[in-house]
């Protein structure tokens, strides 16, 4: 009888549906190589051994490979990524090419952050510099004739 009344409840309430996301098309650049190893989502330039060319479908599925670590262990999700792909990554792989992502996009904002300090600290140095010297600039021969 509970259970009859439930249902009638959530029939009445009406059917609702998340709106779809707005999908954005990324643009995979190419990277430099720099070692033997060729890293998941990227494949060697046909035109020059030197660089590595993206594959979308490889990376986009490694972005949501990412999310997906949220909720399970990196074993299930290497498995997961490889049938997926078509592309065999060990969960040894997949832990550490997660890590080199987040040490470099956290390098990058203390070195952002770096330079915003250096930047404020280099103006304030100027001021100082102007006051201690005497602030002055040189009169073109024209004004002075």
């Amino acid at each position: 009888m509970i259970r009859i009344t439930k249902q009638k409840e959530r029939e009445s309430l009406g059917y609702w549906m998340l709106p779809k996301p707005d999908f954005k098309v990324k643009r995979w650049e190419r990277i430099p190589r720099l070692t033997h190893q060729i890293p998941f989502g990227y494949e060697i330039d046909p035109d020059d051994d030197e660089w590595l060319t993206p594959i979308s479908k490889e990376l986009e599925l490694l972005e949501l490979a990412k999310k997906h670590l949220k909720q399970y262990s990196y074993r299930e999700v290497a498995a997961w990524l490889s049938t997926q792909s078509g592309r065999r990554i060990s969960h040894s792989g997949l832990r550490k090419r997660i890590d080199v992502e987040r040490k470099r996009k956290s390098l990058a904002a203390i070195k952002r952050k770096l330079t915003e300090r250096y930047e404020k600290a280099l103006k304030q140095y100027e001021i100082l510099e102007k006051e201690r010297l005497g602030y002055y600039t040189y009169a073109d021969d024209t004004e002075t004739s």
